[in-house]
């Protein structure tokens, strides 16, 4: 597959520290257990951006189902913790979807989430919608493709990296139209335009090239855009769900020290894999970027059976 690409031809191979307990010397720290004893385990403001992935309430193996409230208590015990960690310049990033009640009722999390936060006087900057093409098929509802990154900082002045992270513009070659001293030179940044606040990136399914045995990891890429735009070289990121560690490697892959915890071992255990695979370049990934694979004429997946055409038809007439 074309998306599926080892770092080596991208970076230098180096040699990280990994500890499994909070040591300030440490490139990494996988932490086997609560996510509080790791944390309270940190210094004042050390921390620059906080970013994760926590458990949607839903039952999952690394997870028991709670009420909802039991379960908001949880997270803003977490993000308490995280403020007290947090440089003044940093920020906490919450990736989140929708807690689902046993009746089928909707709860979006980011709004429940954005609460505690502005409670605890953070300042959201951004809520990103990360869009994907694949997902369950509901039957009762709209079926769910996306899901929400809700960006906070400590303060109004905070780190901010536009260039690492700019994308190609639809149209590279526009020129100012105004009869100015501008006249007739390119308008666009040519590095990139800004990505904007609805990211298409393709969720880690069964072909992907990162997927583990975790049924919820995220994509790599995902969270480089994070670690480059709010953290400078050096600077620490910590992920307090780490599950398989993707927060970590996109923080080893661009030289940041990476801190995280979880309560599943075998997860640990893969994520200080994908971390070493990181550092050393032998790590397969999508890479930062990459279009989203659209099928091309010719594709037979693509073409529609004509049961399909048929079924389309007795439902809708032939205009179809």
């Amino acid at each position: 597959m074309k998306n599926i690409t080892k770092q080596s031809t991208l970076l230098k191979n180096r040699e990280i520290k990994i500890a499994r307990k909070y040591q300030p010397n440490a490139d990494i720290v996988l932490f086997e257990g609560d996510r509080l004893d790791l944390m309270k385990s940190l210094p004042d403001k050390s921390v620059k951006l906080v970013v994760t992935s926590p458990p949607y309430n839903i039952g999952k193996e690394y997870e028991k189902r709670k009420d909802l409230d039991s379960y908001l208590a949880d997270q803003e015990e977490t993000i308490k913790e995280a403020i007290r960690i947090l440089s003044d310049d940093g920020s906490i990033c919450w990736q989140v979807g929708n807690h689902i009640a046993k009746d089928g009722e909707v709860f979006p999390l980011d709004a429940l989430i954005y609460a505690i936060g502005k409670k605890h006087g953070l300042k959201l900057r951004n809520r990103i919608i990360w869009h994907f093409g694949h997902g369950l098929h509901c039957t009762k509802r709209f079926s769910g493709r996306h899901e929400t990154i809700i960006w906070f900082t400590k303060s109004d002045e905070y780190t901010f990296n536009l260039d690492p992270i700019r994308v190609p513009q639809k149209y590279p070659g526009k020129k100012n139209f105004k009869k100015n001293e501008k006249y007739g030179t390119l308008s666009g940044n040519p590095l990139g335009k800004n990505p904007a606040d609805v990211w298409e990136i393709p969720n880690v399914k069964n072909n992907h090239p990162e997927k583990t045995q975790h049924p919820c990891q995220f994509p790599i890429e995902l969270i480089e855009r994070l670690v480059l735009s709010m953290t400078n070289p050096g600077d620490i990121v910590l992920d307090p769900y780490l599950g398989v560690g993707s927060a970590l490697c996109a923080a080893v892959i661009h030289n940041r020290k990476g801190y995280g915890s979880d309560i599943m071992k075998e997860y640990l255990d893969i994520a200080e894999e994908r971390i070493k695979a990181a550092a050393d370049g032998t790590l397969e990934r999508r890479l930062m970027g990459t279009p989203v694979y659209q099928p091309t004429n010719g594709v037979k997946l693509a073409e529609t059976p004509d049961e399909f055409k048929k079924a389309r038809e007795n439902l809708f007439g032939s205009r179809l």
